[in-house]
């Protein structure tokens, strides 16, 4: 894969590495060549991902901490550079579900932690990466976003903004700064087979307003599925692929 990809010797930050398609893409990017920061809150998983890159032959290193908080943001992207000497890629995946809740029952701190964790967190590790992509003159940037930031049936009032959110962030990299040799792309997945957990109450409205619409999901793809799009779009094969939004849903976005 590494000859294909142009990944070989490249510094990788994966956010929410420690789990689901976090951990498939950082092993993935590993597989190419590629040495792997692993970001995650939960140190021990994070520290399982990287022993599973380097058991594979890989390197890698952990970061853990909340990637809401800048200083846990600076001392990621810090490290990356100190560690593999420069940053090539990022990857925005780490984040979380809503309740489900329709915007009348949604309360402040549910906003606010899904907003902060889904978009904010992507937007400090990407202004904090950009000068070094920039100082090198190329990058890549590889956000999840979801079925969630295409249609309004997916989730709840915050999780779905945020999505929408990491759409146009996306969307607006790809403009400001394909000049400067970075590209920004984002993956929407659809349903996943993941840890990823939603904590809705039963019968609240939001939830028994969505569930109609999950009829249309079709097949849960796997985190590997998810990953292989997030190599793909952050490789040297997608070199001319610049804010695309790539579904990886089974088909749900042409329902």
């Amino acid at each position: 894969m590494s000859n294909e990809t142009g990944l070989t010797g490249k510094s990788v930050i994966v956010t929410g590495a420690g789990s689901g398609i976090g951990r498939a893409a950082a092993l993935r990017f590993a597989s190419a060549g590629a040495k792997v920061l692993v970001a995650d809150l939960n140190g021990e998983t994070a520290r399982e991902t990287v022993e599973s890159v380097e058991a594979a032959g890989g390197a890698a290193v952990a970061v853990t901490g909340d990637l809401g908080d800048q200083a846990v943001v600076d001392r990621v992207v810090a490290t990356a550079v100190e560690e593999f000497g420069s940053l090539d890629v990022l990857v925005n995946n780490a984040g979380i579900m809503d309740r489900m809740s329709a915007a009348a029952d949604v309360s402040d701190a549910e906003w606010e932690r899904v907003l902060r964790v889904n978009l904010t967190a992507p937007f400090l590790l990407t202004r904090a990466a950009l000068p070094h992509m920039l100082a090198a003159g190329k990058g890549a940037i590889v956000n999840t976003a979801s079925e969630a930031g295409l249609r309004g049936s997916a989730a709840g009032a915050a999780y779905t903004a945020s999505k929408h959110g990491v759409i146009g962030l996306t969307k607006n990299l790809a403009v400001m700064y394909r000049g400067k040799g970075i590209r920004a792309n984002a993956i929407a997945p659809g349903g996943v087979a993941t840890n990823i957990t939603v904590d809705a109450e039963q019968g609240a409205h939001g939830p028994a307003t969505i569930a109609p619409y999950f009829g249309n999901i079709g097949s849960v793809t796997s985190a590997e599925d998810q990953a292989a799009a997030i190599v793909f779009l952050a490789s040297d094969a997608a070199a001319g692929i610049n804010g695309a939004i790539l579904p990886v849903d089974s088909g749900w976005a042409a329902v």
